[in-house]
């Protein structure tokens, strides 16, 4: 928790194509939560741990790498679910390592009891911290884990 004269460190969290089908997408591997619920989620537990979240989706690659750059000047670290192009995307891939935050890869499902194309990841090598598996419950697992290694590594 803050203290009255702490300002809030400024993090994004992205998503990345199909996220904003969250609640009707496939409910019995993503579950029934809508983006909508996980923004207000993130947003409030996002406060509560000293932080002040700038939450956006897009299906579009380009789109993603320009936030992803965008980071580097606005926020302090980075919560991202790539969504598909977590498999995909050398372009996200090479945007995350010029970053130079810290970066939590978060991930609805467990991708490694999927289908094998979701065993590889673009993401994990810059991001270097994963939470998988857990539902929306990971997006405030993230939060948890971005304040936590403020803590460790104060600004």
């Amino acid at each position: 928790m803050l203290s009255p004269v702490q300002k809030p460190r400024p993090i994004y969290v992205l998503n990345g194509p199909n996220l904003n089908l969250l609640g009707v997408r496939q409910p019995h591997i993503y579950g029934s939560t809508t983006l909508a619920d996980v923004e207000a989620m993130v947003t409030k537990h996002a406060r509560h741990v000293g932080l002040a979240v700038t939450f956006r989706q897009t299906n579009h690659e380009g789109v993603l790498v320009d936030w992803v750059q965008e980071c580097r000047t606005q926020a302090e670290g980075l919560i991202l679910n790539a969504g598909a192009y977590t498999h995909t995307s050398l372009a996200l891939h090479d945007a995350l390592l010029a970053l130079e935050k810290p970066i939590i890869e978060v991930h609805l499902s467990n991708p490694h009891t999927r289908e094998n194309f979701r065993h590889f990841s673009y993401v994990c090598g810059p991001a270097k911290r994963e939470i998988a598996g857990f539902g929306a419950l990971g997006y405030v697992l993230a939060l948890d884990a971005m304040a936590q290694l403020f803590v460790e590594q104060p600004s």
